[in-house]
């Protein structure tokens, strides 16, 4: 149900969908969109808040996995939960399955809230874009690309972590490659900050083009416009059949 709600919101406007990797520079083109004053759904913050102490995702967790993957005061250790995941594609499923409903209907809410404030252009900020589907939802899809040894320094850089766990951690998403193959823009993020910066200008100019009048009309300022049409459509109606009544 939520899955059918969360569509028919996301075609009322603009959802650019921004995916990429792990360490690939996802978050910083994220914190430049809102720099710029385009709001973002991170879905990130959307399966924290699904999974903390006592919500719905939690207790479907916890029964799944078991007590040990909490702290002391029974917020779920995040780092180990990951360190079980990340190393067994199955349980990493599991995991997925369990969740997927309570994140889905996180970020129909967070989207639907926005709609309503009247913003005809958002991002959609999903780590697992393709693996969710939710690329189906976004037009047009920016993946923030880098070659897989600056991934992997990168990330054990970030995380302090070993090359194995890296590894784990970055081949328990889809490929880079295979994103950009599927991407509607590719920012190629190999270099400095400000070669990012530069590039991201061009991705900006793209996103705050006007709307279609297909995304216009779906968009709550076009509804709003469609309705007042509708109304004074059918007052100068029934004015002109009132006038032609009394001849």
């Amino acid at each position: 149900m939520f899955n059918v709600l969360l569509c028919r919101t996301l075609r009322r406007m603009r959802i650019v969908g921004l995916t990429g990797g792990i360490s690939s520079g996802k978050s910083t083109v994220s914190n430049l969109f809102k720099a710029h004053d385009i709001p973002v759904v991170d879905a990130d913050l959307v399966a924290r808040d699904v999974l903390k102490k006592g919500t719905g995702g939690w207790k479907k967790v916890v029964s799944a996995f078991g007590q040990d993957i909490l702290h002391p005061d029974g917020e779920v250790d995040r780092p180990k939960l990951g360190q079980i995941v990340f190393s067994n594609p199955e349980k990493r499923q599991l995991l997925n399955r369990l969740l997927a409903p309570y994140i889905s209907s996180g970020i129909f809410w967070e989207i639907s809230k926005l709609w309503l404030k009247g913003f005809k252009v958002i991002v959609l900020d999903v780590p697992l874009l393709f693996e969710a589907k939710m690329d189906r939802w976004t037009k047009p899809i920016i993946v923030v690309w880098v070659d897989p040894e600056t991934q992997l320094k990168r990330l054990m850089l970030r995380d302090s972590t070993s090359e194995d766990d890296a590894l784990n951690r970055i081949n328990a998403q889809i490929s880079l490659d295979l994103k950009r193959d599927k991407a509607d823009i590719v920012i190629d993020n190999t270099g400095s900050r400000e070669d990012l910066e530069e590039k991201f200008r061009s991705v900006l100019f793209e996103v705050k083009k006007p709307l279609t009048w297909t995304e216009f009309w779906l968009s709550r300022q076009g509804a709003s416009s469609a309705l007042v049409s509708i109304i004074i459509g059918v007052l100068m109606f029934r004015k002109v059949y009132n006038s032609s009544s009394k001849l």
